[in-house]
């Protein structure tokens, strides 16, 4: 095989040969070779013996990899493959910073997490404007408590606490998958305290924004509606289906709801009303829809129209509420009305407070009579006003069909 001082002057003065390729290996850099072609093509690569095995690695070609270059990556492949390392199988530096590893994350570890989207949101608008091409690797501790408390500085206590458990769990997992050796987060306390939200609204408050959904028209008036009426989240309500509606009752599978259970609401004679006044969009399957194609978005924008309209119904402006708390009220609402703490809980479809642990695990009715008992109750009450009492319901006699 030629051997020869390479030089940049040299490398543009080879003759390809008239067939078959040729090797011109690098004098002084034991294994770099430029691979030069019958048809005029120069490829750098890399000749070693590992474990008593020849191999070949391909750097790059010329003129796009210059000498210089080529001597570069040499020099990086050769001190790994005198520690014993393949240089072919060793990680490219791009796969380990931070945007990367992040994707990967949230590609490996988060699929399965419903609220997936909003974990990408908060990491995209904090995190990566400040470590994207970072190594994550060379992240320490100081770089993240910076990060958090330039978060909660900026008057987002809540989001630096958030962020805190989804980097705390991208660490971890990128220890496991032996990307970094070590958490920089580890016992990390997260920045303040949350502040848990107990507003709930007066019942003059609600009737208020009841009144007010009618200014905001489709699709929003009667999809606010139904929040009211039914205790359920958002979501459930936004991206509803008409394929979950059956008859008096929406049918939730596991994937549309928070804890990934199915959860079945029963719709109060109001709620029944509103839906079937609803119109039908497209030949889609999408209940509140402006396309057809896709659900109903922008609540915050629509929130801000919603507080202008009550603000006129009521008379002044409802202080400090959220669309979340409708959720609560509904809760508090109905436990006034008398319905039992398990009843109210189903009404959410929560499986944690009194169906928590053991309990979950062996008691397994479902309340679905008691749920639709204390719904038309709550419908009735906001509707009429009348603040009528919830009869508990009789157990069914033994053998009872």
């Amino acid at each position: 095989m030629p051997s020869r001082n390479l030089t940049a002057a040299g490398i543009e003065r080879i003759k390809p040969p008239r067939q078959g390729q040729c090797d011109y290996f690098d004098r002084g850099y034991p294994g770099l070779v430029m691979r030069v072609s019958y048809g005029g093509s120069r490829t750098w690569s890399y000749v070693f013996r590992l474990h008593g095995k020849l191999r070949r690695q391909t750097l790059g070609r010329w003129p796009g990899m210059s000498l210089a270059e080529a001597r570069d990556k040499w020099r990086d492949a050769h001190k790994l493959v005198s520690q014993g390392e393949s240089p072919m199988r060793r990680r490219p530096v791009a796969a380990d910073s931070f945007a990367a590893v992040t994707v990967e994350w949230l590609k490996r570890d988060q699929a399965g997490n419903r609220t997936v989207a909003d974990v990408k949101r908060v990491i995209e608008r904090n995190a990566i404007p400040e470590w994207r091409d970072r190594l994550i690797g060379t992240i320490a501790r100081r770089d993240v408590i910076e990060l958090l408390d330039a978060v909660a500085d900026r008057g987002a206590p809540i989001t630096a606490r958030r962020l805190h458990a989804y980097l705390h769990r991208l660490f971890r997992w990128s220890v496991g998958r032996g990307i970094i050796e070590a958490n920089p987060m580890a016992d990390l306390p997260k920045p303040g305290a949350e502040v848990k939200r107990d507003r709930v609204l007066t019942d003059a408050e609600l009737a208020a924004v009841w009144k007010a959904t009618e200014q905001l028209g489709w699709p929003f008036g009667p999809a606010i509606k139904l929040l009211i009426l039914t205790g359920a989240r958002r979501a459930e309500i936004g991206a509803l289906r008409w394929s979950e509606i059956h008859g008096a009752e929406i049918r939730l599978e596991g994937f549309r709801t928070k804890n990934n259970e199915p959860h079945t609401i029963p719709l109060a004679a109001a709620a029944v009303e509103i839906i079937e006044s609803l119109p039908r969009i497209g030949d889609g399957d999408i209940v509140f829809t402006v396309t057809g194609k896709t659900s109903i978005s922008g609540w915050s924008k629509v929130k801000a129209t919603l507080d202008v309209a009550t603000t006129k119904t009521y008379g002044r402006a409802l202080p400090n509420w959220r669309l979340h708390d409708l959720r609560r009220t509904c809760a508090t609402g109905l436990q006034r009305l008398g319905a039992s703490l398990q009843t109210i809980e189903a009404v959410l479809g929560h499986i944690s407070g009194s169906r928590a642990g053991i309990v979950g695990v062996y008691q397994r009715h479902a309340f679905e009579a008691e749920k639709r008992q204390s719904l038309e109750a709550w419908a009735r009450h906001l509707v009429s006003g009348n603040p009528a009492k919830v009869i508990p319901i009789k157990k069914a006699r033994r053998g009872a069909q």
